[in-house]
């Protein structure tokens, strides 16, 4: 028998009420709802799920439904979006459908006019985008055989078909340049430029002059213009590596580019319009130098549309035979011995140490291994592997990731709430929609009430 597929309706409104009134309409009306309370909420389920048709107020804090149906045409255009507006807001709804939206309804409004409308929009042929003829991540570098790494995988190709900023979070040697590149790679932009800044080994004085260039005299050794790094990268993606380490200035400044789309060279009065994708990373707590005052909250907001966490190598052993392997016929071709193999104690050696350095550490015991190796077989006592440190996230099981310490929060403030989630989403000043999504999305328990 075929299984028919039911529609997914993203609904956005920041009242319970209505919320809970659209979702025992769609529910009745053999729809599947998927509720958020802000926009900023929803483009994070848009990131993680599949979504057929959204409906969406627009007013509401934050970005707001205006802010919603922007981001939507430019990253998701093949998702339909039906405005809801109050009826003395009734010429916004109208800029909203000239903007780009498919429909909209005045409050109050008749539960099954929405339902039909969204069913006519849903029944309206779709356009075929065209294929760009770009392969799927590389899972011979990366593995892919643990549940972990496979959800990035998935992600990270679903996110990688638009264009939005993605904010990539990992320990250290977990790879974020080369998930940078694929992000670029499998988009939109593939043939446009990709542009690395290394943020954190970059001097400030000299990364302003870097990422925006300058004119001729504009500080001592200008000796002619210079076109900046996000110029460079215009029409393709720019990957700012390490961002968390940039000064209060030029957060600042970035900040300005995310908004208007425009830099002004060091020492130039003319502004310049770019377009690329913006790509950050980092293995710093942005959430805490958020909170000392040390990171912008607004930045931090542009950079993080959609953030993706790859999983340190601890998490995902079942990748470490397959990497192992990869980067032995790869690094043994390089260095003259091709046809080099791991014995099986080898390999046990590999698949039980922690890997506090990640893929990087295991890497690097690959290269030196082949040095020391003999007729072409690296047995265990060739892979020199130093024991992880005591304060290692390897053995505290302490983690850097964002999605990890959000998870950990979540799970501390029901436990001091007794399992009350309206007491915890208080507590830790999210909305009581918000709990339950990311109860849900982190598999904390159940999310019975």
């Amino acid at each position: 028998m075929t299984k028919i597929a039911i529609p997914t309706i993203l609904v956005v409104d920041d009242d319970e009420n209505i919320l809970q009134v659209l979702e025992a309409r769609l529910l009745s009306s053999g729809l599947a709802p998927l509720l958020a309370d802000r926009a900023e909420t929803a483009l994070e389920m848009l990131a993680d799920q599949p979504v057929d048709c959204i409906v969406s107020d627009i007013k509401m804090p934050g970005m707001g439904g205006h802010g919603l149906l922007k981001e939507v045409l430019e990253n998701w255009p093949h998702i339909p979006i039906i405005m809801l507006t109050a009826h003395g807001t009734i010429p916004d709804a109208v800029g909203s459908i000239q903007a780009g939206a498919a429909d909209y309804l005045a409050k109050p409004f008749d539960g099954k006019e929405l339902v039909r409308r969204i069913r006519t929009i849903l029944e309206k042929p779709k356009e075929v985008a065209p294929t760009t003829g770009m392969a799927k991540p590389s899972t011979e570098l990366w593995g892919g055989k643990a549940p972990a790494m496979a959800r990035f995988l998935e992600l990270l190709e679903r996110v990688a078909r638009a264009t939005v900023s993605v904010l990539l979070l990992g320990e250290s040697g977990t790879g974020k340049e080369k998930a940078a590149r694929i992000l670029h790679d499998l988009s939109p932009r593939a043939k446009g430029p990709f542009v690395v800044v290394d943020c954190g080994s970059t001097q400030p004085t000299l990364l302003e002059s870097e990422l925006f260039g300058h004119v001729k005299g504009s500080f001592t050794h200008a000796v002619k213009d210079k076109k900046g790094l996000i110029e460079e990268a215009n029409g393709g993606t720019l990957f700012l590596d390490e961002i968390g380490n940039i000064s209060p200035e030029m957060q600042t400044r970035l900040l300005r580019f995310l908004q208007e789309g425009t830099i002004r060279r060091v020492g130039d009065t003319k502004e310049r319009t770019v377009a690329c994708r913006v790509v950050a990373a980092t293995n710093a707590d942005i959430p805490e130098k958020v909170k000392t005052g040390e990171f912008r909250e607004d930045l931090y907001y542009r950079l993080k549309v959609v953030t993706l966490t790859i999983p340190p190598l601890r998490q995902r052993s079942e990748d470490i035979p397959i990497l192992a392997e990869r980067f032995v016929e790869t690094l043994s071709k390089e260095q003259g011995n091709p046809g080099t193999k791991l014995t099986t104690a080898a390999m046990d050696k590999l698949t039980s140490h922690p890997w506090p350095g990640n893929v990087r550490e295991l890497k690097h015991a690959i290269e030196g291994a082949l040095v020391f190796c003999q007729n072409n077989t690296i047995e265990a006592q060739d892979l020199q592997i130093d024991p992880p440190a005591a304060d290692s996230p390897a053995l505290t099981g302490d983690s850097l990731s964002l999605e990890d310490n959000e998870k950990h929060a979540i799970i501390r403030a029901l436990e001091h709430c007794n399992g009350v989630k309206k007491e915890a989403a208080d507590t830790l000043g999210i909305s009581r929609r918000a709990i339950h999504y990311k109860i849900k999305k982190y598999g904390i328990g159940d999310d019975e009430e």
